[in-house]
């Protein structure tokens, strides 16, 4: 997978994993993480599925039907691709934060879903639930920030409010901080996680 990894100042502090949206690269987010933390290692990943030339992190079938068989093996890879670079970058693997947007929320979503030590914590903008139907793993140590927007044609609010309850009912403290706004990403809401994330 293509990647950027910026080593960062303070090693104690946890590292920022990026997750663009459809049609981004693994540049898209990088002015993210310094708003969130400016002292934390930050790796950036470039999703390795295209669609029609656009990268996503997995394929699906229409606007908002995932391919569950792909996203359960682009799942997988992504957690051992963090595996993999935690031991070439020298970072605590336990100490992850995933900052997700959109297609890249959905996958930091996903990792939740699917892998309890995947993850400490996520920043996720506008996700929609990965997966239903499946039990998740025990998530009591987890924090997750869900940012959605009142008008988002993509993800409704139902979505929105549906993921903070399987988290919650796996164990998760969930924060869901709404705009009055569509899908795109405001600031307001970049500056209600760096708050949330600074209480972590």
């Amino acid at each position: 997978m293509k990647y950027v990894f910026q080593k960062g100042n303070d090693q104690t502090k946890p590292t920022l994993l990026l997750l663009h949206g459809t049609g981004g690269t693994e540049q898209d987010l990088l002015p993210l993480a310094g708003e969130i933390d400016k002292e934390a290692n930050v790796l950036s990943v470039r999703g390795s599925v295209s669609e029609n030339g656009m990268p996503r992190f997995f394929k699906r079938l229409a606007e908002g039907v995932f391919d569950e068989e792909d996203l359960i093996a682009r799942t997988k890879e992504l957690n051992e691709f963090l595996d993999k670079v935690a031991e070439e970058h020298d970072f605590d693997r336990h100490n992850v934060v995933a900052i997700g947007y959109s297609n890249g929320a959905n996958i930091a979503g996903s990792l939740l879903f699917h892998y309890q030590n995947a993850l400490k914590a996520a920043i996720l903008h506008h996700p929609m639930v990965p997966r239903k139907g499946i039990e998740l793993p025990d998530l009591s140590e987890k924090s997750v920030f869900i940012g959605a927007g009142t008008n988002d044609p993509i993800c409704s609010a139902t979505e929105s409010e549906g993921l903070k309850s399987l988290l919650e009912n796996a164990g998760a403290s969930v924060e869901l901080h709404w705009e009055n706004m569509g899908h795109q990403l405001s600031i307001g809401e970049v500056k209600a996680a760096a708050e949330w994330y600074n209480n972590l």
